[in-house]
C-alpha cells in the first residue's frame, strides 16, 4: 500500500482522481486534513479526512501512525502540518520510505524562522525530518539544492511535475498568431492574496505605466485578506478604474479563459510558487515576467524558456517565435504522460 499525506488543497481532488484513474486504486490510501466541503472529494475505504475536534484528531492520528508502519511506501504532499512532522521524528524508522513532495511554501519556513521558542522547536523538528526523508520529489532541481543546503537533507531526487495543475492541455491554449481581442495590455499581478507574491513592490514598478492602455488584474480570492484589503486600497489609489481586484473564486475552466485573454503575467514572488500558472500561461505564449533570483527562474530557463525580469519591466510582449518557442517547450514536457510516467517510477520503484 502506497500511502499519501496531505493538508486538501485545490491540488489535492485532481490528483486523486488521476491517481484513480491511472493506477490501481485499491494500492492507495490517501490521509487527508482540512476541509472536504472547501476541496470537495468523495471520501471512500481509500480515503479518508481526519475530523475536527479532540476525539476526532485522536482517531485520526492513531490512524495516520498505523499507517506510517504499514505502508510500503508514503507520499508527503507538502511538510506544513507540525503534528505530522513530530510523528516522523518519533518514529525516524519510517522516514526512509517517505517522499516528501516539496511544495515550496514548506521548503521557504527556512527563511520565515524566528528566535522564539516555538519556532526553534518547530524548526529543530522540520531538520530532523527533512535530513533524514528518503526521497525528495519535485521538478525543481534548485529546490532539491536547497533542501541540502538548509536542512542537511541526504534524501534521493525524484524528477516529477507532481499535479495536474502543473500539465497544459494543448487544446486550452490560444492560435498564437491571433491578435488579442482587446485594445491595450492586460496584464496579471500575482496569484493570490498571500504576501508572498509582493503586489505592492510590483505596483510600484508599474506606476510609470499609470496612463498607459493597461488593466491590472489582481486575483485576491484567497490567501491573506487583510494583505488583499492593503493592495486593492493601494492599486485603486494609484491605478484607479485600471486596477481589477478578483476576489471571487473562478471555477477552473473560466479561469482558463480569463488566462487566455492576457498579454502579460507579473509574478514578484521571492520563492517558488504559482507554477500552475506560469506554464498555463507559456504554453499559451504569454510574456511572463518574475525574478531571476528564485529556484523556478533557473529551471524554466534550463528548458530554454524566454522570461522577463520583474526588475526591468517594460510593456511589451515577447516576440512571437520566442512565444512559440515557449509554447512548445511547455507543451512537450508539462504533459499527463509525462506525469503519469514520472509517478510510475515513483509508485513502482
Amino acid at each position: 500500500m502506497i500511502l499519501h499525506v496531505a493538508g486538501l488543497d485545490k491540488f489535492i481532488p485532481p490528483f486523486v482522481k488521476l491517481v484513480k484513474e491511472e493506477f490501481q486504486e485499491e494500492k492507495h490510501q490517501f490521509w487527508f486534513t482540512g476541509s472536504a466541503e472547501k476541496y470537495p472529494l468523495e471520501q471512500s475505504e481509500t480515503v479518508y479526512v481526519c475530523k475536527g475536534g479532540v476525539w476526532g484528531k485522536l482517531v485520526g492520528y492513531a490512524k495516520l501512525i498505523k499507517q506510517f508502519h504499514i505502508a510500503r511506501k508514503v507520499m508527503l504532499h507538502g511538510l506544513f502540518n507540525i503534528r505530522v512532522v513530530l510523528i516522523l521524528a518519533l518514529c525516524p524508522w519510517v522516514l526512509p520510505k517517505c517522499h516528501w513532495i516539496i511544495w515550496g511554501g514548506d521548503l521557504y519556513q527556512y527563511t520565515k524562522a524566528s528566535n522564539t521558542g516555538a519556532s526553534r522547536i518547530k524548526e529543530s523538528l522540520r531538520r530532523f525530518v527533512i535530513r533524514r526523508v528518503g526521497h525528495l520529489v519535485t521538478y525543481i532541481e534548485g529546490d532539491v539544492e536547497l533542501a541540502r543546503q538548509w536542512y542537511g537533507a541526504e534524501g534521493a531526487y525524484h524528477e516529477c511535475i507532481m499535479y495536474p495543475s502543473n500539465v497544459v492541455d494543448p487544446k486550452m491554449a490560444m492560435e498564437l498568431d491571433s491578435a488579442p481581442d482587446h485594445n491595450g495590455l492586460n496584464i496579471l499581478l500575482g496569484n493570490s492574496a498571500d504576501p508572498s507574491n509582493n503586489h505592492i513592490e510590483a505596483l510600484y514598478r508599474l506606476l510609470p505605466f499609470k496612463d498607459q492602455d493597461i488593466t491590472i488584474f489582481a486575483p485576491l480570492s484567497y490567501g491573506d485578506l487583510n494583505h488583499a484589503k492593503e493592495v486593492i486600497g493601494l492599486g485603486e489609489e494609484w491605478f484607479g478604474s485600471k486596477f481589477v481586484p478578483m476576489t471571487d473564486f473562478m471555477p477552473f475552466e473560466q479561469y482558463l479563459e480569463f488566462l487566455k485573454s492576457l498579454d502579460i503575467a507579473i509574478f514578484n514572488h521571492q520563492r517558488q510558487q504559482a507554477m500552475g500558472n506560469t506554464i498555463t500561461l507559456l504554453g499559451m505564449g504569454k510574456t511572463v515576467f518574475m525574478r531571476s533570483d528564485v529556484s523556478h527562474w533557473r529551471f524554466l530557463n534550463s528548458l530554454g524558456i524566454k522570461l522577463k525580469n520583474v526588475e526591468n519591466i517594460e510593456l511589451c510582449r515577447i516576440t512571437s517565435d520566442e512565444a512559440e518557442e515557449n509554447a512548445h517547450v511547455v507543451r512537450s514536457y508539462f504533459l499527463r504522460a509525462t506525469l503519469v510516467k514520472q509517478l510510475s517510477e515513483i509508485f513502482e520503484g
